[in-house]
């Protein structure tokens, strides 16, 4: 039973910053893609960032770049989603999702579609004040 526990959320003022971490009972080195997907209410689920943890190239969706940083750690088979500069508009309920395989270019295009993940966590709040 595959498990991804999100932690690191919580209330901060516009212009502050918050570190995501997801952490993973799969062996990330093995080839899997990653990604950050946020939720508000009534909203569709939207994809942030992805990486293919066999490789280094990240991808993000357009409204995050320069403000947010995907990253991994292999050997602790863990996911980090690094927020800075956030804005009211980035409150959400974000959670990390991970499927095996297949390629490092797929993995971009998955970020555009959930359905494409197998795996997800319960989602840590993320609350930006104006």
């Amino acid at each position: 039973q595959v498990q991804l526990g999100e932690s690191g959320g919580g209330s901060v003022q516009a212009g502050g910053s918050l570190r995501l971490s997801c952490a993973a009972s799969i062996n990330m080195g093995s080839g899997y893609c990653m990604a950050w997907f946020r939720q508000g209410t009534g909203s569709e689920r939207e994809g942030v960032a992805a990486i293919y943890t066999s490789g280094d190239n990240t991808y993000y969706t357009d409204s995050v770049k320069g403000r947010f940083t995907i990253s991994q750690d292999n050997a602790n088979n863990t996911l980090y989603l690094q927020m800075n500069n956030l804005t009211p508009e980035d409150t959400d309920m974000y959670y990390c999702a991970a499927v095996k395989g297949p390629s490092d270019k797929l993995c971009r295009g998955f970020l555009t579609y959930d359905g494409y993940f197998t795996y997800w966590g319960q989602g840590t709040q993320v609350t930006v004040s104006s």
